[in-house]
This record gives structure tokens, C-alpha cells and sequence, in this order.
């Protein structure tokens, strides 16, 4: 569970009734892009031949470049995510990372879901003892990608839906 029961409007888009600008939706969907293309590796180290989640990547970028439509990136990460189905640990992870990148162009929000699971990939891909530390690098390693104009928006959405994204976000 990624999503709360009551959406935060800065997340909803104006047209929406919420607050959030286009263009701080498209900086969302490339920042968690590129979350989850950081992990990539884990899932296609464990299946190198299936495609599907880094085009879900690639679709997220596609939709902020007005390449494709919303529905197009949204199924792309629908995909992803049936990728990860039969996997377990960080290969899973990062699919679902993936799968949470391309759905972002749907619903913003999605954006801590790819970086959750992409913390949670990191964390499944070294031993139990050495989890929590490599968790705090991933998450630090995503601030710092952050654009400055959605910077405090995301860190307080962080704060505030850490709890339903398995504490990744204790940085």
C-alpha cells in the first residue's frame, strides 16, 4: 500500500481540483523514472529478456515529452508490474519500481512508489545485516536527485506516508 485514503491535493492535478502544475508532474514522473531505473539492473540481471519494465520507464519519460498518452505510460507500468509476479526479492522490487514510474503520468502520487520500491530493491539485494545502511544510502542517493522545485513537496509527502511505505524513508 503506497496510496492513502484521502489524497493529498498538492498531488492532485489542478484540472483535478487539486494544486499540482503540469510541470510539477512531469518533474514527479522523471524523478521517479529515474528512481527506478537506478534498480533496474536487480530485475534484469534475473531476466535479462523481458522488456517490460524498463519500458515502463521509458513511457514515463515519453508521456512528460508528450510522446504518448497517460493511458499508454499507465499500461506500460501495468506490465512492469506483471513482470514482477513469479519473482521474489529485489528483482521483484525493482519491476515494481518500474511499474510504479510509468503509473505516475495517472496519478502523481505514484512517485513514492517507485522510490519506495526501489529502496526496498536495494535493501533485498545485500545480506539482512547490511539492509538498513544500504536502505539509507538508496534514499539519500534519491534526494539528491531531486528537482529543487518539487524538492520540499516529495520530502513532505515522505514524511507524511512513510508509515504505509514500510518506514524506506528514514534517511
Amino acid at each position: 500500500m503506497i496510496l492513502p485514503k484521502v489524497r493529498d491535493p498538492r498531488l492532485v492535478t489542478i484540472r483535478r481540483g487539486g494544486s499540482l502544475t503540469d510541470s510539477d508532474h512531469h518533474l514527479l514522473a522523471l524523478w521517479a523514472a529515474t528512481c527506478a531505473e537506478h534498480v533496474l539492473g536487480l530485475f534484469e540481471s534475473a531476466r535479462p529478456s523481458d522488456p517490460r519494465p524498463r519500458e515502463a520507464i521509458a513511457y514515463a519519460r515519453a508521456w512528460v515529452r508528450g510522446e504518448v498518452k497517460m493511458m499508454e505510460a499507465r499500461a506500460a507500468g501495468g506490465h512492469a508490474m506483471g513482470a514482477a509476479r513469479d519473482l521474489r526479492g529485489a528483482a521483484r522490487h525493482a519491476a515494481y519500481a518500474a511499474g510504479q514510474a510509468g503509473a505516475v503520468a495517472h496519478v502523481a502520487a505514484h512517485e513514492l512508489g517507485a522510490a519506495a520500491y526501489a529502496i526496498k530493491a536495494v535493501r533485498a539485494s545485500v545480506p539482512v545485516s547490511e539492509a538498513d545502511a544500504a536502505g539509507r544510502l538508496e534514499c539519500q542517493w534519491q534526494r539528491d536527485q531531486l528537482p529543487e522545485a518539487i524538492r520540499g513537496l516529495v520530502l513532505d509527502d515522505q514524511r507524511l506516508r512513510n508509515e504505509i511505505c514500510w518506514s524506506v524513508f528514514d534517511c
